[in-house]
């Protein structure tokens, strides 16, 4: 029993569920270091954070132009659909994916808060339902069908009020981390080779 101005629905109706595409690996004009930034379930793996802006390796346009792969927006809220299932992330600025994802661009009343956490809560009901000889994958038939719950709008805009700053604050936290990560792997060789003499630093 939900209230009277909730509604019964499906995925679909939460926002537009985007799938992937990966430009031919046969192309090396298809890949660059800086260009259309693109994600793979691998760049998860490796960096399991919240908030997501670039991979291991971007794309060119020339790439772009010639596969599936799609441009989402900031806020798109990125889920692996195979190899493995349930990689989840959002997206700090424009994007796209291979393959191995079925995206979420929310709808603006719904916002990204709401999916992230119904896809966080339904994982494992999608790889329940995924089917597949190699390796289950959960199709955009599966997806778009998911049933789901929509609150009213006031209620959507009271949640998306209590989230958004908290999901601002992860976010700054987390560039945060990186800039210190990034800094600790640039210093310690210099350390180690004695490129850097801290022998008068006092503490």
């Amino acid at each position: 029993m939900i209230p009277s101005d909730w509604e019964n629905g499906k995925l679909s109706d939460l926002g537009t569920i985007v799938a992937g595409g990966t430009p031919s690996k046969a192309r090396s004009t298809y890949y660059t270091d800086n260009g259309i930034a693109w994600i793979t379930p691998k760049d998860l793996s490796l960096h399991p954070n919240k908030f997501t802006s670039k991979g291991e390796i971007d794309i060119s346009q020339e790439g772009y132009d010639n596969s599936s792969a799609k441009i989402m927006p900031k806020g798109t809220v990125l889920f692996s659909s195979r190899a493995p299932i349930g990689y989840i992330s959002i997206a700090q600025n424009e994007l796209c994916t291979n393959q191995g994802f079925k995206s979420v661009i929310p709808k603006v009343n719904v916002g990204t808060p709401y999916v992230y956490f119904y896809l966080k809560n339904h994982t494992e009901e999608i790889e329940n339902k995924a089917s597949g000889s190699t390796f289950k994958e959960a199709s955009g038939s599966l997806m778009n069908g998911l049933e789901a719950i929509i609150p009213s709008n006031q209620i959507l805009s009271k949640f998306n009020s209590l989230c958004n700053p908290i999901f601002e604050q992860q976010e700054s936290l987390e560039l945060e981390n990186q800039r210190l990560v990034s800094l600790r792997d640039n210093l310690l060789p210099k350390l180690m080779s004695g490129e850097i003499d801290v022998a008068d630093v006092r503490i």
